[in-house]
């Protein structure tokens, strides 16, 4: 690709991944600028704006920096500016694993194959459930994970539902993860009663590093 095409960036640091499965490994992070949803819970909110642009040279090298062959891109929603597909797809051909966590409303057919895909379904309680595009599931694989972020008890009724409705855990890792560390149990017990491989999730960094807000 041509790396001097642009993105807008809002911060890249190396840390360990506090979500999804693949949580507690080093990554480097790149969080693009940017988001088209307003979830009731973000905690990233200065991600809607807060950027500049960086061309992707600078972006690779500010990667290679960190000596580290993992790489998350997120945001904000990363899918919103063009040129990170063909970014990802550099940083594929140079042996990189890499990874996106983006909102499944954004289309993932066009997202390289080899990329980790750690794709939200919105909850009722977020306020963003009606622009869920379940189209996407057919572009996810063994590899992927679909993620569900929990505020209340009838969104983990929600959640299993959904899961069922579609036979998400036999596509691709599950996990469900609260707004709310009181709802833990509740999730635990609705887990373990479906009777399907769903994983229990937390916030990760946010125990290692409670209170920080940027760069974990």
């Amino acid at each position: 690709m041509d790396l001097n095409r642009k993105l807008t960036i809002n911060e890249i640091f190396y840390s360990i991944q506090g979500e999804s499965y693949l949580a507690g490994l080093p990554f480097v992070f790149v969080r693009l600028t940017g988001c088209h949803q307003r979830c009731s819970y973000c905690d990233t909110e200065y991600a809607f704006f807060e950027g500049q642009k960086m061309t992707c040279a600078d972006i690779l090298a500010k990667i290679e920096s960190y000596n580290c062959k993992r790489v998350l891109m997120t945001g904000g929603e990363p899918l919103l500016q063009e040129n990170c597909i063909p970014f990802m797809q550099h940083l594929l051909n140079l042996g990189y694993q890499v990874n996106i966590e983006t909102s499944g409303n954004r289309s993932l057919k066009n997202v390289p194959r080899a990329v980790v895909k750690i794709m939200d379904l919105k909850t009722p309680g977020s306020n963003e459930a009606h622009r869920n595009t379940y189209e996407n599931l057919k572009y996810l694989d063994k590899k992927d994970e679909v993620k569900f972020v929990v505020t209340n008890e009838a969104d983990i009724e929600w959640s299993l539902t959904i899961i069922q409705e579609h036979k998400i855990d036999q596509i691709c890792h599950v996990s469900l993860s609260p707004t709310n560390p009181q709802l833990h149990p509740s999730i635990a017990e609705a887990i373990l009663n479906s009777k399907k491989s769903i994983r229990q999730q937390m916030q990760f960094h946010k125990v290692i590093w409670p209170g920080v807000e940027k760069g974990v």
